[in-house]
């Protein structure tokens, strides 16, 4: 038996942790490598677990990397609890339920040649402390690994995850509404209908395949920015919904086929649940604070590991109801929240469907169009992009010389804002200039991928900042 440690075999391989769970190339995630990832989960981070819940997405490599997490369950005499295909928080939320830890299989957003493992303790997410523990552990690797066939899903799974919301929301919630949903390759395509259905709304299924499609909700497609609107031509809609692959992030569009930026959304739903604490990155709308509606705003770095920490610390600190979001609209709920009688319990991991049900249900109890619910907002207004397949060293080497070189910095980021009035180095290089624009750019944690994020007065300002930003970079980065 080879004995090496799971460091050892992320950096040969080149699967390694990023902003959201162990993410590679499928050709570089070998089963032997994801038993080694599961077994250093297991042994490092939930040694006195008995049973684990497992699920994946829809993507076709997924079954086969849940199998080999499988095995290694088995071969420790641990219980596998199979969701099958789930939306993350559905199978995150199943796991708290039962007091287990859990692996869900998902790339995410990501391109179709990748993918990844998320874990999470009994309690949550594994903090990025659990992530050193698991890359210091000596795995040994079986000389033949045999990968069991996976079992019928539990039913168990889904059926709290529906429970969870219908109970909440109530069942005539969205009578009257009918709400288009853009299944793609969701996983959480089929949830979604039957949530929908039963809080009193009529579904109109659009766009399903079984092709993989990776939805990014900050960075959304040319192609599905049109297709949304061709479909508010063709149907009449009060709102369209969808996903991304593995259904932690929302996308939400208006009457019109227009989707609503994340970071929005994040706004939009704490005012809905009355929070008083709000976690977000750094990247997102300033909106938020302009509102003046929350007691308490907390901006931290890009990823949910530092967003559940952020409400872990508001919450110790004794704000009352805690939530957090991610720019892509991922809604994270750190406190019970009552209503009407009734309890919605915490969920502190990424989740698509809570944004999405208050934001149709505070629509229709305010008499608004989707269009409509974010009007009362400050007018600032975000986009964002990326370069794909950009190495992660020459995006720090960029950001590096940018950091170094406040001339070149205007040049590349913004020649037209005027001075550079503030910088910030909490995630990446977020530059606030004097005319009122915000440009940040940051390397993916997840892919080889350079991301950029901009904010103006006007949605056609913002995203101008943001195309030309990165029409520079490719231009200059040779240069560098």
């Amino acid at each position: 038996m080879t004995v090496l440690t799971l460091q050892d075999m992320a950096t040969q391989s080149g699967v390694a942790f990023g902003t959201s769970g162990a993410r590679g190339k499928v050709a570089d995630m070998t089963p032997d490598l994801c038993h080694a990832y599961t077994t250093a989960f297991l042994n490092a981070v939930v040694p006195k677990a008995t049973s684990i819940v497992l699920g994946h997405d829809l993507r076709p490599s997924s079954p086969e990397i849940a199998a080999a997490c499988a095995a290694a369950i088995e071969s420790l005499g641990m219980t596998v609890i199979y969701g099958g295909a789930l939306p993350t928080p559905a199978l995150a939320l199943y796991a708290a339920q039962c007091g287990s830890p859990a692996i869900v299989v998902t790339g995410s957003h990501i391109p179709f040649d990748r993918n990844g493992i998320k874990f999470y303790r009994e309690d949550g997410e594994i903090t990025k402390a659990d992530e050193r523990a698991m890359l210091d552990f000596l795995v040994g690797l079986p000389k033949q690994l045999t990968l069991p066939k996976l079992p019928a899903p539990d039913p168990r799974v889904e059926q709290a995850y529906l429970d969870r919301y219908i109970r909440f929301f109530g069942a005539n919630a969205l009578d009257g509404e009918t709400i288009a949903v853009y299944e793609h390759s969701s996983v959480a395509r089929d949830v979604l209908r039957k949530i929908l259905e039963a809080l009193g709304a009529e579904v109109i299924s659009l766009g399903r395949t079984d092709v993989f499609v990776p939805i990014d909700t900050e960075a959304v497609r040319h192609e599905d920015i049109e297709q949304a609107r061709e479909w508010a031509e063709l149907y009449d809609f009060d709102a369209i919904v969808s996903t991304d692959g593995d259904a932690d992030r929302p996308l939400i569009g208006d009457e019109k086929g227009e989707w609503m930026r994340g970071d929005v959304v994040g706004i939009l739903t704490a005012q809905y649940l009355h929070a008083t604490a709000v976690v977000t990155p750094v990247s997102s709308n300033s909106a938020l604070e302009r509102t003046e509606s929350f007691a308490q705003v907390v901006q931290t770095r890009i990823g949910s590991p530092y967003v559940i920490e952020g409400m872990q610390q508001a919450a110790h600190a004794g704000a009352e109801l805690v939530v957090g979001y991610e720019a892509n609209g991922g809604f994270l709920l750190g406190s019970q929240v009552l209503r009407n009688g009734q309890r919605l319990g915490p969920l502190p991991t990424r989740d698509a469907v809570l944004p999405m049900l208050a934001l149709l249900c505070g629509a229709k109890a305010q008499t608004l169009k989707m269009s409509e619910v974010g009007y009362r907002l400050p007018k600032r207004f975000t986009a964002s992009d990326r370069i794909q397949n950009f190495a992660t060293s020459s995006s720090r080497d960029l950001i590096a010389s940018l950091r170094n070189d406040h001339v070149l910095l205007r040049n590349v980021m913004a020649p037209q804002a005027g001075p550079v009035e503030a910088i910030d180095e909490t995630d990446g290089l977020r530059v606030h200039f004097a005319s009122g624009d915000i440009v940040h750019l940051r390397p993916s944690g997840n892919a080889p991928e350079l991301r950029c994020y901009a904010e103006s007065t006007s949605v056609r300002s913002a995203k101008r900042l943001c195309d030309e930003c990165l029409l520079r970079i490719l231009k200059t980065a040779s240069k560098l």
